[in-house]
């Protein structure tokens, strides 16, 4: 494999990553993909080819994001790479702060202020970290990216970042950020081929999957979006609660007597369409339930979607493409329909039977507001970050 580059996206259970090689004109391939699940308890690490071949299946040793690492190592080295290793390694990295707009190559002083980013993403930037860590314990020479989740939306206009406090309070970070902008991007990227009428128009991508956002887009640049100072806000997710009036968390802490990590299981880890549903996070789950609690958990989700496409759209003043991606955005026929049909007040005029088929297009030809379906690839994009700065790291 030509100058792999390995891809992680790190979580608190589990690191799925992928192997990208690069060819003679710059451009990448993906190669393996997999993950190691089990993280904290017992480690199982699984991989497949491009062509979803599997090729690996089986428990490692170890319990930690370090032994994690080196699973993947390991297993990459005697069955894939030979001895050549990597090239270099991008990371998904949550939240970069208002320093970091762009991938960056990590050094200590990075890791140093992503450590700082901690309090901003409790749940998401330090798994980050420590990726960053046992890659670097592992292989100390190999040269590693960080790729942000809230870099697209850093340069939004400035009133779409601001939330009406104190200016003390937004000038040490307090404000909306945005996050699956990896996502976005990688969108943006591949409209152009898709729908180059609309590429560079006023779009409303919606990102729906366990975690859920929408973004308002114009001529390539993020105009707004659903989520906030933190990636619980905005639209329901599998057990997010999504927009939340913050004298709920006040009466939490005032009658409730929750505490503040109780609270923080409550509005991340219990809530969503498996609090509404009492049933599961998985919307795969709740179209096929007949419980009346699952139906109105789907409902909701649609719902919210469509009171946030109204708000997205009084952003960009005016529409014209909606796209879905995500794991539900880009699978779930049922969501995209009803989505669809309830924005026929802007235009959408849905065609049932190329939604059915998966799209792209799944709006009618005469439709005044063209609705698609473009896959994402966050990875690919933190592929291509990462051989940009590897690139210009060694010309330079």
């Amino acid at each position: 494999m030509r100058e792999p580059i390995l891809v992680i996206n790190a979580g608190s259970s589990s690191i799925k990553f992928s192997v990208f090689e690069t060819a003679g004109d710059r451009s990448l391939s993906a190669g393996v993909h997999g993950e190691v699940a089990g993280i904290g308890t017992s480690l199982h690490l699984s991989a497949a080819d491009a062509r979803r071949r599997k090729l690996a299946d089986q428990p490692v040793s170890g319990k930690d994001h370090a032994a994690a690492i080196a699973a993947i190592e390991a297993w990459f080295t005697a069955h894939v790479g030979g001895e050549q290793g990597f090239d270099g390694v991008g990371h998904r990295v949550v939240h970069g702060g208002t320093a970091y707009f762009q991938p960056v190559l990590i050094d200590s002083h990075v890791v140093a202020a992503l450590e700082a980013l901690v309090p901003l993403a409790p749940l998401h930037e330090p798994h980050n970290i420590a990726a960053i860590r046992a890659i670097h314990a592992a292989a100390p020479r190999v040269p590693q990216v960080a790729c942000f989740d809230t870099a697209f939306h850093r340069n939004q206009p400035a009133l779409a970042q601001e939330f009406a406090l104190p200016r003390a309070l937004t000038a040490n970070g307090v404000r909306r950020y945005g996050f699956h902008g990896l996502s976005y991007e990688y969108i943006m990227s591949a409209l152009p081929q898709v729908a180059p009428e609309c590429a560079q128009g006023r779009i409303v991508v919606a990102h729906l999957g366990n975690g859920a956002s929408m973004c308002a887009i114009e001529r390539g640049r993020s105009i707004a979006s659903t989520m906030g100072f933190t990636a619980v806000d905005g639209l329901p997710m599998g057990t997010r609660t999504g927009v939340l009036d913050p004298g709920v968390i006040l009466y939490l802490l005032q009658h409730e007597r929750m505490d503040a990590t109780a609270i923080e299981h409550l509005i991340y880890e219990r809530s969503g369409m498996l609090g509404v549903s009492g049933l599961s996070s998985d919307m795969r789950t709740l179209l096929a339930s007949e419980l009346p609690a699952a139906k109105e958990a789907v409902e909701l989700f649609v719902y919210r979607i469509g009171r946030e496409l109204g708000s997205l759209v009084a952003a960009l003043g005016g529409l014209d493409a909606l796209v879905f991606t995500g794991g539900i955005g880009e699978h779930a026929t049922e969501i995209r329909g009803r989505v669809c049909q309830g924005a026929t007040w802007l235009g959408v005029a849905l065609d049932a039977d190329a939604n059915a088929a998966g799209g792209p297009r799944i709006s009618k030809a005469n439709s005044p507001i063209s609705a698609w379906v473009v896959p994402t690839d966050e990875n690919l994009m933190i592929a291509r970050h990462t051989r940009r700065l590897l690139d210009a790291r060694e010309s330079s």
